[in-house]
């Protein structure tokens, strides 16, 4: 009976877990924010913005925390005048650069597709 609760408890954890991480992936902007981030080693935030023009700055600024926030992308601050912010990816986000890559594959497929239709 423990040990039968016990996979139930975990398995529990584990779709919370995933529908944590869902949450924050699934949002607006996130995926591309991650995708940007990804092409360098360090992003400032003016160049995300500049890639993402449409976004606003509210808007990427509450992305880039929330990413933060669930260990995906880290933020260093450095002391200066004016401040100067750099974002990079953590290595549990580095590990999601394969699936990005495929997403991204999918899209274009599709979108060819799409095109063919017409």
């Amino acid at each position: 009976m423990t040990l039968q609760r016990n996979k139930e408890d975990m398995k529990s954890l584990i779709e919370c877990d995933a529908e944590e991480i869902w949450s924050v992936l699934g949002r607006a902007w996130a995926l591309l924010i991650l995708k940007k981030i990804s092409k360098k080693d360090v992003t400032r935030f003016n160049e995300i913005k500049k890639a993402i023009p449409q976004i606003s700055n509210t808007v990427l600024s509450d992305r880039l925390r929330e990413l933060e926030e669930h260990n995906l992308i880290k933020k260093k601050v450095y002391a200066e005048v004016p401040i100067r912010v750099e974002y990079s990816l953590t290595t549990q986000a580095k590990s999601l650069g394969k699936i990005l890559v495929q997403l991204e594959e999918w899209v274009l497929k599709h979108r060819k597709e799409k095109i063919k239709k017409k």
